[in-house]
């Protein structure tokens, strides 16, 4: 080989430390934690974590520019999409009970460097929408004053035409930020009874907002002469359904909460599942209402509910809404707040990411570093950037992780759980082995017409299986979203490459199939795997490309920055790596100790008898 190039050892070596498992142990620490949550207080968290920012801030962007009436398809085709998301948090919520998130549920099945390219994508999540939700509150305060801040900024500072900038800077939205990262940083905590009171407010607007719009629906709204009901037909719904996904992020909080459910293996997904679906039976009644009360093309988006009433004639019902927007928006920003702080510190704490953020205050444990660093960014997107073109951006960070979520699904259930105690004997091990398949493993039943498969380790089929189901995934979508514009395919070659992709799609979910699963009787498993997880992946994607390229370009350049922060820090200063650097250390001085140990003998002073090793029979 030339000199310089790198072996092939090497390259096996480097591409194992991309792949590096979190022990599972070490990611279900031993509580303290009383089971006391039931399936209502678990819905009730996941409905106050969903209804909020995407209620108050997606609604009319999506309505006016990308789906018109036919929102309501959009968020149920989002709902759907999140529902599949939901199945995978849940199964993950009960197997590694704690503090759940998808950067540690990735890290645990899939391995360090997507991890923290999910763990990045979180960050940048969490940034733009707590920047959104404060322009979103700047927004709906402003209503109640008669727009009287916008014009005084305005006034004095001029209106900016600068692309992706805003009109003219926020100050009221970063002040909102900073003064609620002053508030986290000094340990403030918001009362367990003024949430739920908020969330009741919230709730109560809703159900307001749905009943008196339906009072002054007009169905003319909806009829050709006002556009139709989808005026920007297919890909406009493909494109809004996509941007909805993320007006439905805050399910998780229930996977994070399932180490205090009474049953977790019950009720976490049944609460999944159904604040997804009162959230989503929210957002269709509201969208529904909305483009039928007004035009859907003379609709505000910056204050888009409110706007409604006020095109009405009923100001004093934009004034309720304004209210409980505020009241549901001032929870949502501090709730993120309170995230992103963590979400680093686990990351640093996992090596992955600077040490300074895992400094801790010990009066009330919160992380200054990261909660001013990251409040600072978060304000200056708030105060400069115009966050209504960053929605799509929100929702691709979104969708990648829901993807991420899906793959690990099928990755744990076909991998080998750990020996629940490594005292177990050889017996034992037989026995098992003997009676069940290893997962990953051809099933015994198939081995006659699949014997071809049989040759391969356990999981090393069901890897390349994995490996070509996503790539036909990405084919077989870009096949039908692109196929008959920018790929420029004739109609025969179109049809031949959705065929091809559509077949080796489905045979590699016939050869995940064909192999054993890892199944446990004490925990939520996802019915029908691998069909449930490849489907969300397979929505997932063709969502992502209904987005824009703009969204594309700034997902790239953030991902540029992560890898180089990865390879130039984490995967050297990992808590995976400094352990394997251990286990070499502790495996290079093993032979020189034994070599010692075999000099004793003959060094050593003369020692009782007794305490003797005999020598061995030639």
């Amino acid at each position: 080989m030339a000199q310089g190039l790198p072996s092939t050892t090497s390259l096996v070596r480097f591409c194992q430390k991309l792949n590096r498992l979190k022990p599972l142990e070490e990611s279900t620490p031993e509580t303290l934690l009383q089971h006391r949550l039931s399936t209502l207080d678990l819905t009730l968290l996941g409905v106050g974590g969903m209804v909020g920012s995407g209620f108050y801030v997606l609604t009319g962007p999506v309505a006016k520019e990308m789906a018109g009436p036919a929102v309501l398809v959009s968020f149920s085709i989002a709902a759907v999409a999140s529902l599949l998301a939901g199945l995978c948090y849940a199964e993950f919520g009960v197997r590694v009970p704690g503090r759940g998130s998808a950067y540690l549920f990735t890290y645990v099945s899939m391995g360090e460097l997507w991890a923290f390219l999910v763990g990045w994508t979180v960050l940048l999540q969490c940034l733009i929408s707590g920047a959104a939700v404060a322009s979103a509150w700047s927004s709906y305060l402003d209503t109640i004053f008669s727009h009287r801040i916008r014009s005084f900024t305005v006034a004095h500072v001029g209106i900016w035409q600068v692309p992706v900038l805003a009109k003219y800077p926020d100050f009221l939205a970063a002040g909102m930020v900073l003064l609620a990262s002053a508030f986290i940083s000094c340990g403030g905590r918001v009362p367990s009874w003024l949430n739920h009171v908020l969330l009741l407010i919230n709730l109560l607007v809703i159900l307001f907002i749905i009943i008196l719009g339906f009072v002054l629906a007009r169905p003319h709204n909806w009829s050709a002469d006002e556009g139709g009901f989808e005026p920007f037909g297919f890909s406009g719904i493909m494109a809004g359904a996509a941007t909805c996904c993320y007006a439905f992020v805050g399910f998780e909080v229930i996977a994070v909460a399932s180490e205090e459910a009474q049953n977790p293996k019950r009720a976490v997904p049944m609460a999944i599942a159904i604040s997804l679906g009162l959230v989503a039976s929210a957002y269709i009644l509201a969208s529904t209402v909305l483009t039928l009360m007004v035009p859907w093309h003379s609709l505000d988006p910056d204050w888009v509910l409110t706007d409604a009433f006020y095109q009405r004639g009923y100001s004093w019902a934009g004034f309720i809404v304004a209210a409980g927007a505020i009241c549901a928006m001032n929870t949502v920003l501090l709730r993120i707040l309170y995230f992103l702080p963590h979400v680093v510190c686990t990351m640093a704490a996992d090596g992955l990411f600077f040490q300074v953020f895992t400094h801790v205050h010990p009066w009330n444990k919160v992380s200054i570093v990261g909660i001013l660093v990251f409040g600072v960014l978060m304000a200056l997107l708030a105060l400069l950037l115009d966050l209504r073109g960053l929605f799509q951006f929100l929702s691709i960070t979104v969708l990648l992780a829901y993807t991420f979520l899906a793959t690990g699904i099928i990755v744990l259930c076909f991998h080998k759980s750990p020996p629940a105690s490594s005292l177990d004997t050889a017996g034992s091990v037989g026995s098992e082995q003997a009676s069940d398949p290893e997962p990953g493993q051809l099933r015994p039943a198939l081995r006659p017409y699949l014997g071809f498969l049989g040759g391969y380790r356990p999981g090393a089929a069901v890897a390349w299986a994995l490996g070509v189901l996503v790539s036909s995934a990405v084919t077989l979508d870009c096949v039908l979203v692109f196929g008959g514009s920018a790929l420029h395919l004739p109609p025969w070659g179109h049809t031949l490459l959705l065929l091809l992709s559509s077949v080796v799609f489905l045979l590699s979910l016939l050869v995940l199939g064909a192999h054993q699963q890892q199944h446990q009787e004490d925990a939520f498993q996802i019915p029908m795997v691998p069909v449930t997880p490849a489907l969300s992946i397979l929505l997932n994607i063709f969502l992502i490309l209904q987005l824009s390229y703009l969204a594309w370009l700034g997902l790239a350049i953030w991902l540029l920055i992560g890898l180089t922060v990865y390879f130039g820090y984490g995967i050297w200063h990992s808590k995976e790596n400094q352990r394997e650097l251990l286990g070499l250390t502790a495996t290079r001085s093993s032979p020189e100790k034994t070599a010692q140990d075999m000099q004793i003998p003959s060094q050593a002073p003369a020692q009782d008898p007794g305490h003797m090793e005999q020598p061995a029979n030639p």
